[in-house]
């Protein structure tokens, strides 16, 4: 059974505009650094423990890659450790700075 669900770009910015989601962006430091969500945190393992640490269970989490792919595995993995309300972002970011580059910064 699936731990997360699905988010359309447009469904994830009215969840972000409401101001208490999380998003985690999983992408290499380097894609990050080129451009990400506004707000978003990037998640790997050596930060993985602290990120956790500060996200309650019951908060918003989207989780982001590039393309969509590899963020349902890890919003899979977020929901199996007890978060409940995860989102896995349709399209990743590459579909997000094309639908909302207003939303994206650079490091």
């Amino acid at each position: 059974m699936s731990a997360f669900k699905h988010i359309t770009a447009g469904d994830a910015k009215a969840l972000f505009e409401q101001g208490n989601a999380a998003i985690a962006d999983i992408r290499d430091a380097m894609s990050y650094s080129a451009g990400h969500i506004r707000a978003a945190k990037r998640v790997d393992n050596q930060n993985l423990t602290e990120f956790m640490a500060a996200t309650a269970k019951d908060q918003p989490l989207v989780v982001c890659c590039y393309h969509g792919n590899s963020s349902q595995g890890a919003a899979q993995f977020f929901g199996e450790q007890g978060y409940t309300n995860v989102y896995s972002l349709d399209g990743g970011y590459e579909m997000w700075k094309l639908a909302f580059p207003e939303w994206c910064e650079h490091s």
